[in-house]
């Protein structure tokens, strides 16, 4: 299958400081990854780069076939889905979660003056159903828990039927039963034929959803291992990128760390 990312010698360098140094990584249209590393590793800033949120300082990028910096970005992000934090707080509070998933088909959040036709709007009610949201379409985004919140963020992310997912920690700062729920969700959605190429970034391997193939391991910029996910998330790889002697388990399509 065809990559649908490709980055080469890719570095990011902010300040003088280098963020990313010198990333060769490709993603297939049929793979999904994780991206696990330390605080300051570099996770966030790669995923920006492969959304086409930030340029890199040296190197070459190719998203869905079109390279950064001969691509119009605001006609190649609507193919790309991207969920994370600082996407949430551009969310206004009180806006409905149904306006939240709807107005992706614009690339805009909060609801203004775009008109959407009635398909636009079936589309968003069956994305919200199938992230079990269908109940919370007129309730107002800042009341939901976080759990809710980050359910409502992957639902925009796949209204407009995306040709890449981008993840940024779904489940950081969810209680056990609001991320264990969301990780049954996004296995089975990892696991559907017609799902995109997915990459996802967290801090914890309890966190990798079961159906997801593949691992880049990251630390201070640089890539330390990457590829299929149980030759990548072992006790020795995963202990060389955190700087401590862990533990690695895999159980039941799910793995668990602890020190060593």
């Amino acid at each position: 299958m065809a990559s649908v990312l490709e980055l080469s010698e890719v570095s990011v360098v902010r300040d003088g400081t280098t963020i990313l140094d010198t990333i060769d990584w490709t993603v297939q249209g049929d793979e999904r990854w994780v991206v696990l590393g330390p605080n300051g590793a570099g996770k966030t800033t790669l995923l920006q780069v492969a959304g086409a949120q930030v340029h890199p300082s040296a190197g070459r990028v190719e998203v869905l076939d079109d390279t950064l910096g001969k691509v119009d970005v605001f006609e190649l992000r609507p193919r790309i889905g991207f969920a994370s934090t600082a996407m949430a707080r551009r969310i206004p509070a009180n806006e409905s979660v149904l306006d939240v998933v709807l107005t992706a088909a614009y690339s805009v959040t909060g609801r203004w003056n775009e008109s959407y036709e009635d398909i636009d709007v079936r589309r968003a009610q069956r994305v919200l159903a199938e992230w079990k949201l269908g109940a919370f379409e007129h309730r107002r985004f800042g009341d939901l828990s976080d759990g809710e919140q980050k359910r409502v963020q992957i639902a925009r992310s796949v209204m407009t039927d995306p040709e890449l997912l981008l993840l940024d920690e779904p489940a950081a700062s969810l209680d056990l039963g609001a991320r264990e729920e969301l990780l049954q969700l996004l296995g089975g959605y990892a696991r559907a034929g017609e799902a995109p190429a997915m990459v996802m970034v967290t801090h914890h391997v309890e966190e990798i959803p079961d159906g997801f193939t593949h691992a880049l391991l990251l630390a201070g910029g640089r890539v330390t291992a990457s590829g299929p996910l149980d030759e990548v998330v072992t006790s020795e790889r995963l202990s060389e990128t955190f700087g401590i002697g862990l533990d690695v388990r895999k159980e039941a399509g799910r793995f668990s760390a602890r020190a060593a």
